[in-house]
C-alpha cells in the first residue's frame, strides 16, 4: 500500500477562494471506490495502490479544467513501504504519537526505523 498528499490549485481563476474547486475535488473522491483518503486543511491524503492513486491524481488534476480552468498546478507526495505493504495513513499517524505520548527522547533512532 502507498499513502500519498495531493495539493490541485487551479490557477486563473477569478475568485480568491478555492473551496468550490476543493468541494468538486471531494465530490469526485468520494464518487469513486480505489483509494481511501481524507481531506486536510492543505490538501488530500490518499492510501491505496500506487496504480490506484496515480490513476485517481490524474482524474483529480482534470476537475478544475472540466470547470474551465485554463491552467492547474498539482503538488503529489508519494511514499510507498515494500517492506510495510499493509501501513495506513492511520498506523503512520499513531507511530508519531506512541513517540510523543513516552515521553521524553534522546532522538531519533538512528536506523532510522520508525515512520
Amino acid at each position: 500500500m502507498a499513502t500519498a498528499d495531493l495539493t490541485v490549485l487551479a490557477l486563473g481563476r477569478q475568485e480568491v477562494s478555492a473551496s468550490a474547486y476543493v468541494a468538486e475535488i471531494q465530490r469526485h473522491l468520494a464518487a469513486q471506490d480505489r483509494v481511501r483518503y481524507r481531506m486536510h486543511a492543505m490538501g488530500t491524503s490518499l492510501e491505496g495502490s500506487t496504480a490506484d492513486i496515480l490513476a485517481v491524481v490524474a482524474e483529480l488534476h482534470a476537475v478544475p479544467f472540466d470547470h474551465g480552468i485554463p491552467r492547474v498546478y498539482s503538488v503529489l507526495k508519494l511514499d510507498e513501504r515494500r517492506d510495510r505493504p499493509d501501513q495506513t495513513l492511520d498506523d503512520k499517524v499513531r507511530s508519531v504519537e506512541q513517540i510523543l505520548t513516552a515521553g521524553p527522547s534522546s532522538g531519533p533512532d538512528p536506523t532510522g526505523s520508525s515512520t
